[in-house]
């Protein structure tokens, strides 16, 4: 066919927000606001975590692990997001958007088991309170983080070997603002049935499955707390444990959102604004749920800024 390039192209055009130049403009300032947040509010939290002596915790271990995540994650997308937005010309060059792919879902995966692993640990902490310091033993937390980082790069590496693998379509248009996988298969001009199936297999193994281990853990999170007898215990055992089940409802909330629906137009444009929320507003949004929550996270902020933490507690 005359009409179609199975070579590989120099770089693709990443279609965005393209059709809409005035959203575009308020796109620009609201993601530039929103990503200085990020950096900001995941540093503070990544700081007071590996600062402060109290907050050597395994929770803390955990959400550090998550801050710094969350800013690899924005850091990889938002930047080449910013540069489209503001300019003409939406390129990313070939070997840009193979790194994009690959270090975006990687670190996308990595949040989805990390978030199973922090459930775990919220179940230890409620359940087995007298046995949570032998459990969750450092060398166990290094294992848990590892096995998170590890597994989420695996996933990536396989999919983004066999996405890249298909021959291209010529025009190289991908209707998305970053380089995602539902977009890139797309625009292949083969048939792309196994790796739609190899993709409904990773979300089952990276956000089905955990997200029904959370969903476990945190039914027998509340059958514990229900038997507390005492009101002021069951609102901290709730409290301990509310921050990150809502993180993990706006995160598998988008994820599911994008990688599970119909295929259409609309559900393509609808599509966007839900892969900008998860990737963009959701990482602003954790350093945020998680300090208005935790009065030790309060309580070390004030402190590394220099305050003294028993203000505002007269």
């Amino acid at each position: 066919m005359k009409g179609t390039n199975f070579s590989n192209p120099t770089g693709f055009i990443l279609l965005g927000f393209s059709d809409q130049p005035q959203l575009e403009m308020i796109l620009l300032l609201v993601v530039s606001v929103v990503y200085v947040l990020t950096l900001v509010g995941n540093t503070a939290i990544i700081l007071v975590s590996y600062l402060n002596p109290k907050l050597h915790k395994p929770m803390y271990f955990f959400l550090s692990n998550l801050s710094f995540l969350d800013l690899c994650f924005t850091t990889s997308i938002v930047p080449q997001m910013l540069w489209n937005l503001k300019g003409s010309e939406k390129t990313i060059s070939y070997s840009g958007c193979v790194i994009q792919l690959y270090v975006a879902l990687g670190l996308g995966s990595t949040e989805c088991i990390l978030l199973t692993v922090m459930a775990y640990d919220r179940f230890n902490a409620i359940c087995r309170p007298l046995h949570y310091g032998v459990i969750m033993h450092w060398k166990l937390l290094q294992c848990l983080a590892a096995v998170a980082w590890i597994s989420g790069f695996v996933e990536s590496t396989v999919q983004t070997i066999l996405v890249f693998q298909l021959p291209l379509c010529s025009h190289h248009r991908v209707d998305d603002f970053m380089c995602e996988e539902p977009a890139l298969i797309k625009i292949a001009c083969v048939n792309t049935t196994f790796l739609e199936n190899e993709l409904s297999i990773a979300i089952v193994l990276y956000v089905v499955i955990p997200l029904g281990l959370i969903l476990v853990s945190y039914s027998c999170i509340a059958r514990s707390v229900l038997r507390i007898k005492s009101a002021k215990g069951r609102r901290k055992a709730f409290g301990t444990c509310g921050s990150h089940l809502l993180v993990v409802v706006l995160f598998f909330g988008t994820i599911i959102s994008v990688y599970i629906q119909p295929k259409s137009k609309y559900t393509q444009n609808h599509s966007k604004f839900l892969t900008l929320f998860y990737t963009v507003v959701t990482p602003s949004l954790n350093p945020l749920i998680y300090t208005l929550r935790n009065k030790e996270v309060k309580w070390a902020l004030r402190q590394l800024l220099g305050r003294d933490p028993h203000q505002g507690e007269m």
